[in-house]
């Protein structure tokens, strides 16, 4: 297996992690608590990281930390239970669906990421995969809840697009990075979840097993992998993975909660796992990066680019 091949299969187990959110919810966790949920997923795996790590930001990086954190956990998070919410499963999922061109639009703002034809063509038709995978028909449309699941995809765009520009300051692993925006993100979230949630329900031992799945496996463990990968893969390469995450929940649907399966669901799940591979043949890497290292440049507000050896080895990867 290539280099580029095994980031992309690590980086692939971070959307299909986030596949098992819907089942893991609705069988092992209080219902109508998805605030809560949200916090109980960033905050403890924020703070375990950092506990792994003892490594705190430093200078600009309080406020970029606070900035992705935000992006990607502390509004993402709401706005997507608010879609949720508001809207039939498949068409939050679809609403959600075209979170790649966002990112297509601001990596080429962002990033200098020129984009391709080919590109803008795999997106669409991941986003029209995945509508054939959850929609239903006569499924009702909500604008605020579609405003909802848009901003939510947009953060997290954004989210994709800054973790990359930004990259990581020197001497700090990818692990820390990702606490240190689940730290943030979960401390967004809280004043929410109390003000809207009111206080936290009793927790059985299945709701507390739940929680402890979310935290580690499905936040601390996939966000890192999905961090890593931002770092080590091209901004579409890796929000075109995101497709895996409405097959990987249609999938368990149909094995453990009995869902129908039918030929246009499997039909629009082999578009989206092809549209998914499709975005995978993009370049890792920038013209002229030197063989065993993947070096990207950050620009930053002088004008001068920070390289960072992103060496495979150890705990920073």
């Amino acid at each position: 297996m290539s280099r580029k091949a095994a980031v992309v299969a690590l980086t692939a187990l971070a959307p299909i992690s986030w596949g098992s959110t819907y089942f893991v919810t609705t069988e092992f966790l209080p219902p109508d608590r998805p605030l809560f949920t949200g916090l109980m997923r960033a905050l403890p795996a924020g703070l375990l990281l950092l506990a792994l790590t003892r490594k705190l930001p430093s200078g600009a990086w309080w406020w970029k930390s606070a900035v992705l954190g935000a992006l990607n956990i502390g509004a993402f998070f709401p706005l997507l239970f608010l879609a949720a919410y508001r809207l039939p499963g498949g068409v939050a999922a679809v609403v959600g669906s075209v979170g790649p061109l966002f990112v297509v639009g601001l990596a080429a703002l962002f990033l200098a990421e020129k984009p391709t034809t080919r590109t803008l063509l795999t997106a669409v038709a991941a986003a029209f995969g995945v509508s054939l995978v959850v929609l239903k028909a006569g499924a009702a449309f909500d604008l605020v809840g579609v405003l909802a699941g848009l901003l939510s995809s947009l953060s997290m765009s954004a989210g994709v697009v800054f973790t990359k520009r930004w990259g990581r300051p020197e001497g700090v692993g990818a692990l820390a990075l990702t606490g240190w925006q689940l730290t943030a993100g979960g401390l967004v979230i809280l004043p929410i979840a109390f003000l809207v949630e009111g206080a936290p329900p009793a927790l059985t031992g299945t709701h507390l097993a739940g929680y402890a799945y979310l935290a580690l496996g499905n936040t601390a463990i996939s966000y890192f992998l999905w961090f890593r990968g931002i770092e080590r893969l091209s901004a579409s390469s890796v929000t075109l993975l995101g497709p895996l995450s409405p097959i990987t929940a249609a999938v368990i649907g149909w094995v453990a909660l009995g869902q129908a399966l039918g030929p246009v669901q499997v039909l629009g799940m082999v578009i989206a796992f092809g549209a998914t591979l499709a975005g995978q043949l993009a370049p890792a890497k920038p013209k002229g990066a030197a063989a065993g290292a993947v070096p990207f440049g950050f620009p930053e507000k002088n004008g001068q680019e920070v390289s960072m050896d992103l060496e495979v080895s150890g705990v920073r990867r």
